[in-house]
């Protein structure tokens, strides 16, 4: 269990922990570039759900294809060319305004600015769907607030393995306990584990049944004055809350993690 030294930054997931980009945006973005490729792949609501169990595009692609051998083979070559175009496309979309910040979210940030804590982000997802995301959802000074943009493949193995995590501690040069993980899955949440933090989950529609057992709690997002988030299990479990700098830093002094999973809340 990490110790109880004094919170200095909040490190962020994006995908489902930032906004809800993944039924509405990459799955979207996934189907435009088979279409415009020419493939008869169609990943509709349910099968996204599934192929979520895989961290990456690219391996996302890869997991599809050995589920439904009777899909047409790409080469790695084909599949990079097919995840660059579904990314082109994801840009786009977010472009549109298809996908806000889920609640609290925005809040939350600007608090901790305003309180002296750094921020940084852990994802699995591209550099360029980061930005996508956050220009359009907040404007171009977002990407100032993050001290360290740790995304895509620039580390050996992705999420459930912490490296992401591990590399963004690295070029902070902070120690595990001195931050604080938001994840939405349990893949993120093992990753963050995985690396020593003390992480936070919200979860959404693709995660709710997921098994986020040593989460420091579980909520449905992070609330708003005027939409609370119900905690799902941790500290406050049953309650309805807004999630803000004051409380994490209490969280994070008990340093009691959750201990069962959200199943089917």
């Amino acid at each position: 269990m990490p110790s109880t030294a004094n919170l200095e930054a909040l490190i962020f997931d994006v995908d489902g922990t930032l906004a809800d980009t993944e039924r509405d945006g990459h799955r979207v973005a996934f189907n435009r570039a088979f279409r415009a490729a020419g493939l008869p792949f169609d990943w509709d609501v349910a099968l996204y759900g599934r192929l979520l169990e895989i961290t990456g595009g690219k391996e996302r692609i890869r997991h599809y294809l050995n589920l439904f051998p009777e899909q047409p083979r790409l080469s790695d070559a084909e599949i990079a060319a097919l995840h660059k175009a579904k990314t082109a496309h994801y840009v786009d979309i977010m472009a549109a305004g298809g996908v806000p910040l889920r609640p609290g979210v925005l809040r939350l940030l600007q608090e901790a600015r305003a309180a002296g804590l750094r921020l940084a982000i852990a994802t699995t997802t591209t550099p360029e769907n980061v930005e996508a995301l956050l220009v359009n959802a907040v404007g171009p000074e977002a990407m100032s607030w993050f001290e360290v943009i740790a995304a895509g493949d620039v580390v050996p193995a992705k999420k459930p393995a912490p490296d992401i995590y591990l590399l963004a501690m690295e070029q902070m040069g902070l120690r595990p306990e001195q931050c604080l993980a938001f994840e939405d899955s349990e893949n993120g949440v093992r990753a963050a584990l995985g690396a020593g933090l003390r992480v936070l989950a919200t979860v959404n529609d693709y995660t709710l049944d997921h098994d986020l057992s040593g989460a420091l709690a579980v909520l449905e997002h992070l609330g708003e004055p005027e939409q609370p988030a119900r905690v799902l299990a941790g500290p406050a479990a049953g309650q309805s809350l807004t999630v803000d700098v004051a409380l994490l830093q209490q969280w994070c002094t008990s340093a009691v993690p959750a201990r069962q999973a959200v199943q089917g809340s």
